[in-house]
C-alpha cells in the first residue's frame, strides 16, 4: 500500500468496498453514482430522489461507509434530490486525502462539489462527523446553507472523556489486538445503547481492523465563527449518546448557534434505533417543510 492510503492493506480496502456495494444493493431506493473533481481530489457521490426536487446534501458519519448513514434518511428521497458524497479521507470510493477539520478545508470541499453540481445554496443534513462538517461550512461559507439539520453532531461539545476511554478506546485496543467479538459487542452497545444492527456492527468491526482511523473530528465551533450564520437549524441529540450527549450539547448549542435553532432530545445512543430513526425523520420532514 502507498504511503497516502487510509487502508492497512489492499485486501482490507477490498473488503470495506465490498461492504459498501452490498449496502448500496440493499437500500430501499435507487441511487446514481457520480464522480466529482474537488481541490482535495476525486469525490464519489451517491445521488437519489426526484430529479426536480429541491437539493439536500447528506454527509456520512466518520470512520464508516456512506450508504450506512444515508440509509437512516430514506424518507428524504421521496421528496428531495439527495446528494450524499463519500467523505474524502474516509472509507469508501473518494480520494483518500485527509482533510483538516480545524480550518476552512471542509467548507472548500463542499463548495467545490456544489459548484460542480451547479447548486448555489441548499439544505444540509449531517449525523455525527457530518454535522461537524456542516458547522465548518456555516463558519466559512454560511451563504451556502438555506437550513441545516445536525444529528448527534460533532463540533459543538464532547461527552465524558473518561467514559469514552473506558467504553470505547480500551475495548477498541483489545479488539484490534485479538479480534474478539466480545470487545466489538461492548463498543457497539456503548455506541448504540444496545440497538446497533448486526450488519452495522460487523462493518464497523471491519473498519476498525482494516482502516487507519480518522482520529481528529471537526473542531469545536466557537460563537465568533458563526457571527455571519443565521440559517434555520435543527439539532437532534441523544440522551444516551456517549460521544455527544444531549445534556452537554444543549447549553453550548444555544450559546453558539443562531436564534433560529430548534433543539430536540431523543432517548437514543449515538447510533439510533429504528424507533428513534422514525422520530428523527418526522422531525426533519416537518423542519424542511417549514424552512425549505
Amino acid at each position: 500500500m502507498g504511503k497516502e492510503t487510509i487502508y492497512k492493506s489492499e485486501e482490507g480496502k477490498r473488503r470495506i468496498q465490498e461492504h459498501y456495494e452490498e449496502y448500496v444493493r440493499k437500500l430501499d431506493f435507487q441511487v446514481e453514482r457520480m464522480e466529482l473533481e474537488t481541490r482535495f481530489g476525486r469525490t464519489h457521490m451517491l445521488a437519489a430522489g426526484t430529479s426536480d426536487g429541491k437539493p439536500v446534501f447528506i454527509f456520512q458519519g466518520g470512520n464508516c461507509i456512506n450508504p450506512m448513514t444515508l440509509s437512516w434518511f430514506t424518507p428524504l428521497v421521496r421528496e428531495y434530490r439527495v446528494y450524499s458524497p463519500d467523505t474524502v479521507g474516509h472509507p469508501g470510493f473518494s480520494a483518500e486525502t485527509r482533510v483538516s477539520g480545524d480550518d476552512d478545508s471542509y467548507a472548500a470541499w463542499i463548495s467545490d462539489m456544489m459548484d460542480e453540481l451547479g447548486i448555489e445554496h441548499c439544505a444540509f443534513v449531517g449525523p455525527s462527523f457530518g454535522g461537524g462538517m456542516i458547522l465548518r461550512l456555516a463558519a466559512f461559507r454560511p451563504e451556502k446553507i438555506d437550513c441545516a439539520v445536525l444529528v448527534s453532531p460533532a463540533g459543538i461539545r464532547l461527552g465524558s472523556k473518561v467514559r469514552m476511554i473506558k467504553e470505547i478506546l480500551l475495548p477498541l485496543l483489545l479488539y484490534k489486538a485479538n479480534g474478539s467479538g466480545k470487545y466489538l459487542d461492548r463498543i457497539a452497545d456503548s455506541m448504540s445503547s444496545g440497538f446497533m444492527k448486526k450488519v452495522d456492527r460487523d462493518i464497523i468491526g471491519e473498519v476498525f481492523q482494516h482502516v487507519k482511523l480518522e482520529q481528529d473530528m471537526p473542531k469545536l465551533t466557537e460563537k465568533r465563527e458563526l457571527e455571519r450564520y443565521s440559517s434555520p437549524t435543527l439539532v437532534i441529540a441523544g440522551e444516551q449518546d456517549i460521544f455527544f450527549p444531549a445534556g452537554a450539547l444543549k447549553a453550548k448549542a444555544e450559546e453558539i448557534l443562531p436564534k433560529r435553532t430548534s433543539f430536540k432530545t431523543l432517548d437514543m445512543g449515538h447510533f439510533p434505533s429504528e424507533g428513534a430513526l422514525e422520530r428523527i425523520n418526522e422531525e426533519i420532514g416537518h423542519f424542511l417543510q417549514i424552512h425549505y
